[in-house]
């Protein structure tokens, strides 16, 4: 049996080590998740991973940022340092530096700012949960999203639910992993996890927007500078758009090919704030605006008319 004085020394020792995570929290964020010894960062769970986006995203818009950016770049690198130096000791010009090499390494998109997927790229993370960002796996198209999302939302609610997220990502690391040895816990936590960083709104739920940030596609084809104000389309620059959307070959965009080319045409109006409502009326705004037939179908005639609409849109800065 532990002695009175053991026990009030443990006691003392545990008390003293849970200060000391406070002050390296309070000092330097990052110090906690290096290893004392090796100083090399530990492997990060799904919650402590987004402890650490949460704390440096602190207007919660999304991204790392600006003064974000060189707060988070100051002590991941003053925190490497055995001693407990301030991220104060890196310099203005260090951080510069650092911060070039930095982004060039991980800004993928050259936004000059941090997603979530791309600090996921730096930071160790459990291996299941890093699958689930799908970084060299991107669909081809979001004509294969648009399957995807007709699959997991089973209600037909025009949102996937924590429900239905949980079995996605379920069916997601089972694909990765060929195996099924992901815990109900974990799932639970991952779904969880997941709302966090994609449920912009927070209403609990994914709607269309937010799930294509989970799951992207390789590229919209629709935003690429051909189609915004190009002075004229040429027949194989509109071949190309109907091959992507037909993806059966049958000489029409229908079903989920004709929502997947309206999710991309959606996209370049309401970039990063749209649902399946906004996608079933801009469906109808535009179909009735080529005298669509309501068979369901666009032809290459109806294709071709709102394509030439497009290429004769203003800039978006000027719309």
């Amino acid at each position: 049996m532990e002695s009175p004085s053991s026990a009030t020394a443990s006691a003392a020792a545990a008390a003293a080590a849970a200060k000391r995570v406070q002050i390296e929290k309070a000092h330097n964020f990052m110090r906690q998740y290096r290893d004392p010894e090796s100083r090399e960062l530990k492997k990060l769970s799904a919650n402590q991973f987004m402890d650490v986006w949460a704390h440096y995203d602190k207007d919660g818009n999304g991204y790392i940022e600006g003064t974000e950016l060189d707060g988070f770049l100051r002590e991941f690198v003053s925190s490497a340092n055995a001693t407990d130096i301030s991220p104060e000791a890196v310099t203005d010009t260090m951080l510069e530096e650092l911060k070039s090499c930095f982004m060039e390494a991980y800004d993928d998109n050259q936004d000059g700012k941090i997603d979530i997927r791309e600090l996921a790229q730096l930071l160790p993370m459990e291996e299941n949960f890093l699958l689930l960002f799908r970084f060299d796996n991107p669909l081809e198209s979001s004509v294969e999203f648009m399957k995807i999302w007709r699959e997991y939302d089973t209600d037909n609610s025009g949102y996937i639910e924590a429900d239905e997220l949980k079995n996605f990502l379920r069916d997601l690391l089972k694909e990765a992993k060929k195996i099924n040895d992901v815990s109900e816990d974990k799932l639970i936590e991952y779904t969880d996890t997941m709302l966090q960083v994609f449920d912009a709104n927070k209403d609990g739920r994914l709607q269309l927007s937010e799930m294509a940030k989970l799951l992207p596609v390789k590229e919209n084809f629709l935003c690429r500078q051909v189609f915004k104000g190009a002075a004229k389309l040429t027949k194989e620059d509109i071949e190309k758009v109907f091959s992507l959307y037909d993806r059966d070959n049958s000489g029409s965009i229908e079903n989920e090919e004709l929502k997947g080319f309206l999710k991309d045409l959606l996209e370049l109006v309401k970039k990063d704030d749209y649902d399946a409502q906004d996608l079933k009326a801009f469906e109808e705004t535009i179909l009735r605006g080529v005298g669509y037939d309501k068979d369901g179908k666009i032809s290459r005639k109806e294709l071709t008319m709102i394509l030439l609409t497009l290429a004769k849109m203003p800039p978006e800065d000027e719309q």
